[in-house]
């Protein structure tokens, strides 16, 4: 078997079976009208009829609900399990879904007290009367919430936990490629599993069609139909009255798994990998693939973080809240996996129908991983391409001036451009001289439009940026982020360093046997040159 050389030759040769999903999603469970102080002061004087605001009245709702959850778990011979400090609820939930037969159903009901947000009474003193009267605060206690672990003809497994204490707040999680799973079997396409995906299909294109069809429309039904099956802390009129619960998303998850043909592969991709990418977590770098810009005053940690579990690391890149995540999914398959915990990261709303463009932000961020990491480990030129650069050209009747391979200019001028190769929108004059006059060691001043606009001109006829239609701004082509990367990592690791070693005279300070070697050579011409005569 031939071990591939490159990422690129990975990604392109040797990826047998390729889709994107949703992988897990967490999504909040509440009544929009009770989030707020105002709406429980409605809920409990205009809906429920109080005469003043309190919560002493919902006491028992609340009582009713955990009765009638205790109800339901012994007519449907459904275990309760009071989860311990720090056990693993995956671990109880194999276990059920192991004996479970059916379709669909409950397979237990977990208890564990988290904290929550609740709303109570507080006792408040009046400075005209000094009598007391009720007031109704925000507050978080530690309650007990009720887990109901299913399984889903269409979802497969599933939960839904609820706060038993009012305003009743819930939790839905589900998985996209559980729900992937059921729907091959439902449509009898033969396939084989992996842990948290697919290793193989027989018709990889109705895989990714099903992925795809997974949207709001469809995770909203599936809440609505056990919440008909299950225990409701609102009755028949609070729901009439508009009291419904309506969803939000918490954290998403975006996957894009890509089957090897070998596990050597994805080892082979890794290695290559970390080695070229410990820097992708710089903000410069964080935004090129998440598509949004990073400033000063942008919240959060920009870093990579390689996480070694077992023999292969995996790859973490943070930005805000959200993150993505490399590795080699049990040996047989490249995951690239973003997670979003904040929809608001990228300026979208957390209501479920904002779904679509959530997805589209978590999918073009795994690919645009995937694109920095094959161009940065495979950025060399060929010998013609390299070559028109270091001389005057003719293009299209237009003198354009060489860009030559270690001159200081040019170096800090393609060394400016991947600093904005993050930039979808791309950069305009004005930005690439602040960073250009930076790297030159002048002010921003210093560096005039007119000779910034001289470079634009150089790089464009080059082929190295492009100007984006309608506007005043130029992004960098593949040719140019091609071109950047090889000029400043062959003069960072090898001109630079290899220069100063052999420059270096003092034998005990440089003990380099690069240096060695050629002091050896430079010995040897000189001795034969004596040996034969002929001046050196």
């Amino acid at each position: 078997m031939k071990l591939p050389q490159s990422v690129g030759e990975v990604l392109r040769e040797h990826v047998v079976l390729e889709n994107e999903s949703i992988d897990r999603m967490y999504l909040n469970v509440y009544v929009p009208q009770l989030q707020r102080i105002g709406g429980v002061v409605w809920y409990l004087r205009g809906h429920l009829g109080q005469r003043f605001a309190s919560t002493v009245a919902i006491a028992p709702k609340t009582e009713q609900f955990v009765a009638a959850i205790e109800k339901f778990a012994k007519r449907r011979g459904v275990d309760v399990v009071s989860f311990r400090k720090d056990q693993r609820k995956d671990d109880v939930t194999q276990e059920y879904l192991a004996k479970f037969e059916a379709d669909e159903g409950v397979l237990y009901i977990g208890r564990a007290q988290e904290k929550a947000r609740v709303v109570r009474t507080e006792k408040r003193h009046s400075t005209i009367t000094g009598g007391t009267y009720p007031w109704v605060v925000d507050g978080s206690a530690f309650v007990n919430y009720y887990y109901f672990y299913c399984v889903d003809e269409d979802f497969g497994p599933f939960f839904l936990k609820f706060c038993s204490y009012f305003p009743y707040n819930a939790k839905l999680c589900l998985n996209g490629n559980e729900y992937a799973k059921c729907q091959l079997r439902k449509q009898g396409i033969a396939f084989q599993a992996l842990d948290n995906g697919i290793l193989s299909c027989a018709d990889p294109k109705a895989l990714q069609r099903i992925c795809d069809e997974l949207d709001a429309t469809k995770i909203d039904g599936l809440l609505r139909k056990w919440l008909d099956r299950l225990p409701h802390p609102f009755d028949d009129k609070d729901r009439a009255a508009g009291y419904r619960y309506e969803l939000s998303i918490l954290q998403a998850e975006f996957a894009l798994t890509q089957v090897l043909d070998h596990p050597v592969t994805g080892r082979v991709f890794f290695e290559q990998v970390i080695r070229e990418n410990l820097d992708i977590g710089r903000p410069d770098q964080v935004q090129l693939i998440f598509n949004r810009r990073v400033t000063r005053r942008t919240p959060g940690r920009f870093r990579t973080r390689v996480i070694t579990e077992g023999v292969t690391p995996s790859l973490h890149v943070d930005y805000k809240r959200s993150r993505i995540k490399q590795y080699h999914k049990e040996s047989q398959a490249l995951r690239t996996e973003t997670t979003i915990n904040d929809t608001r990261d990228f300026g979208i709303g957390r209501l479920l129908h904002n779904l679509p463009a959530l997805r589209r932000v978590g999918f073009a961020a795994n690919r645009r991983l995937l694109e920095v990491e094959r161009v940065s480990h495979d950025c060399a030129l060929g010998e013609e391409a390299f070559q028109d650069l270091q001389h005057p050209r003719q293009i299209a009747g237009q003198r354009v001036p060489a860009l030559r391979f270690a001159d200081p200019q040019v170096q800090a001028l393609l060394h400016a451009l991947l600093m904005f190769v993050f930039l979808p929108q791309g950069f305009t004059n004005k930005e690439l001289r602040q960073v250009f006059a930076v790297l030159l060691g002048k002010c921003s001043g210093e560096i005039k439009p007119g000779r910034m606009s001289y470079e634009l001109r150089r790089l464009r006829l080059h082929g190295l940026i492009e100007r984006i239609p309608k506007s005043h701004r130029y992004r960098l082509t593949e040719h140019g982020l091609r071109t950047a990367m090889f000029y400043t990592r062959v003069y960072a690791r090898v001109l630079r360093p290899g220069l100063a070693i052999l420059s270096a005279h003092d034998d005990k300070t440089s003990p380099s046997p690069l240096h060695r070697t050629f002091q050896a050579a430079e010995k040897a011409v000189h001795s034969w040159c004596d040996n034969a005569k002929i001046a050196a």
